[in-house]
């Protein structure tokens, strides 16, 4: 997306813009698998107001359920900040974390979630 770059015309991504996205953070506030899918949760109170675009814009993608590493790519951010972004919406109760893998999680569980991720991850 070009609005990660400081100035038209100007070769290479800005730095700048995901790092204030965060505010300097680089670990979420909860533990976030890039593989982990997220949903959207209903708005009951209508705090949809209280987003700025990217965090509107992911919480509008979650209602596909995508991966965090799916989020990332869609919204054009570094999969370290879409972890971050997310983990701050889980926290303020605008997404979910749905079920991911477990040690003891069989063959075909792992495969179905990865054939998940892959076939977001081709859509985009």
């Amino acid at each position: 997306m070009d609005e990660f770059y400081d100035a038209p015309g100007v070769a290479g991504p800005s730095l700048v813009r995901p790092y204030s996205l965060t505010s300097g953070r680089t670990k979420p506030k909860v533990e976030l698998a890039i593989e982990a899918l997220i949903q959207s949760l209903p708005d009951p109170e209508n705090r949809a107001f209280e987003l700025g675009d990217v965090d509107s814009a992911i919480v509008a993608l979650c209602a596909q359920s995508p991966s965090v590493a799916e989020i990332a790519a869609r919204v054009g951010v570094p999969i370290g900040v879409a972890r971050v972004l997310v983990g701050d919406l889980v926290e303020a109760g605008h997404v979910r974390i749905l079920a991911t893998l477990q040690d003891d999680s069989s063959e075909n569980e792992r495969r179905d979630l990865i054939e998940r991720v892959l076939g977001g991850l081709r859509k985009i």
